[in-house]
């Protein structure tokens, strides 16, 4: 399934996970009133990679500055796909960056757990070249995963105190998110 960072970050949201405030919009003026505070990030709502190596995700420290770089943006050609929407979202100040995921290991048809401490673009190539700084673990389809798996990974990942416990909350949301979406794609089909 192929969904929009917008569409995506409406699910987290829905099953608790914590976003950055924002909105999507689809011209330049309506950045009027949007309620954000500076900076924002404006990204390219495209279902391909590397929109921010193809100039579709920009910083903006104001209004004036959202408008110009937005304007660029909406309409350019990322791969093949034109931009028509923007997700602008409050800028975070990061600190350090992880990647954590929940696929479907074909081979092993079990989930797997794919995370890793050193972030999550270009997450193939860390794989290639530092496969040690990957932690995976399948999830047993009868057990399911729960709250020490989490802490397992976050503490693999280098997490202490509090921060283990913040992970794993996120983990176990996100692996109920895509239970539940698997089993209604299931529905459907």
């Amino acid at each position: 399934m192929k969904l929009h960072e917008y569409q995506a970050k409406e699910f987290f949201q829905k099953y608790g996970i914590p976003i950055q405030k924002g909105s999507v919009i689809g011209r330049v003026d309506q950045l009027d009133g949007l309620g954000l505070r500076y900076p924002v990030v404006l990204k390219s709502q495209v279902l391909v990679g590397g929109r921010g190596k193809a100039g579709g995700i920009k910083l903006a420290d104001n209004l004036a500055e959202a408008k110009e770089k937005a304007g660029r943006i909406l309409g350019m050609d990322i791969k093949g796909e034109v931009v028509n929407r923007l997700l602008v979202v409050e800028a975070a100040d990061i600190q350090t960056e992880y990647y954590l995921a929940f696929t479907v290991d074909r081979a092993a048809q079990k989930v797997i757990l794919i995370a890793s401490a050193a972030g999550g673009i270009d997450i193939e190539e860390v794989a290639k070249t530092s496969p040690g700084k990957i932690v995976k673990m399948h999830i047993d389809p009868m057990l399911g995963f729960h709250a020490f798996h989490a802490r397992n990974v976050a503490s693999r990942l280098g997490f202490q105190g509090n921060r283990i416990a913040e992970l794993a909350g996120i983990a176990e949301k996100l692996y109920r998110l895509c239970v539940d979406m698997d089993a209604e794609l299931a529905e459907i089909n």
